[in-house]
């Protein structure tokens, strides 16, 4: 049957794949005919992520990419691959005034400096093939959303789909396209880490002309269309998905 965003025959890397958005993506990558390589930093969670995916010769690898050491480490242990998801991030809450240094460098550390040196990594190293995609997981907090207390989390969404953006450009020679998905508030363990309290989230919601959040899996499908042959003329994009929340 005819699918322009099959996966099949491609091979697809996943960050942060032990839970929420990456492990939904990995899991309908798989589906949709895909050998996926996913990796994150819980042995557990990704084992449990890797039971859940369909077909074979999937990998896992076991990573931290707040150093640039296990980044490379992450680059030799894989095959050359077709498309990449930077998925890997955190989540943290502070006020302007109570904005803390150590704070400041781990969210940028995981949210914008990790996928900038692995996309690095992987054209310099020539692991990601000629067409291939390069999907970013950002934030409608980077584009056009504030809330109180999301200062650096927004700065290093921001910060990534800027870059998005000028590696479309440096890399589209090699026909190596570079997009990013920006969500709203999706239903996913980072929301429920004590930041935000219930009555915060009802709250919230009525932001949201759908009256919800959104599933991971519905970004995931974001994220195929562009990993797949239907997105080969889409790159420097911004795909927001978001339920309405970001309409004027």
């Amino acid at each position: 049957m005819y699918n322009p965003f099959s996966l099949a025959g491609k091979t697809i890397l996943v960050t942060g794949a032990s839970s929420g958005i990456g492990r939904s993506t990995a899991i309908e990558c798989s589906k949709l005919g895909a050998k996926v390589i996913i990796t994150g930093r819980n042995q557990e969670r990704l084992q449990e992520t890797f039971n859940q995916l369909e077909g074979s010769g999937h990998q896992t690898v076991i990573a931290d990419l707040s150093t640039i050491e296990m980044i490379d480490y992450l680059i030799v242990q894989i095959p050359e691959i077709d498309g990449c998801v930077c998925n890997a991030g955190i989540v943290t809450m502070s006020l302007t005034p109570y904005i803390k240094e150590q704070e400041l460098n781990e969210i940028l550390q995981i949210n914008t400096i990790a996928p900038v040196m692995l996309t690095q990594r992987l054209t310099k190293q020539k692991k990601i093939k000629k067409g291939g995609s390069i999907v970013f997981t950002s934030s409608i907090s980077g584009t056009s959303t504030v809330v109180l207390g999301n200062g650096i989390y927004s700065l290093s969404k921001a910060a990534i789909n800027g870059f998005m953006k000028n590696a479309a450009l440096d890399l589209g020679s090699k026909g190596i396209r570079c997009n990013s998905v920006c969500p709203g508030m999706i239903h996913t363990d980072l929301i429920y880490d004590g930041a935000v309290s219930d009555e915060q989230m009802k709250e919230d919601i009525k932001n949201y002309p759908l009256k919800r959040y959104g599933r991971p899996e519905e970004v995931a499908f974001a994220i195929i269309y562009l990993l797949s042959d239907a997105s080969q003329w889409v790159t420097g994009t911004i795909l927001i998905v978001d339920g309405g929340r970001s309409l004027p």
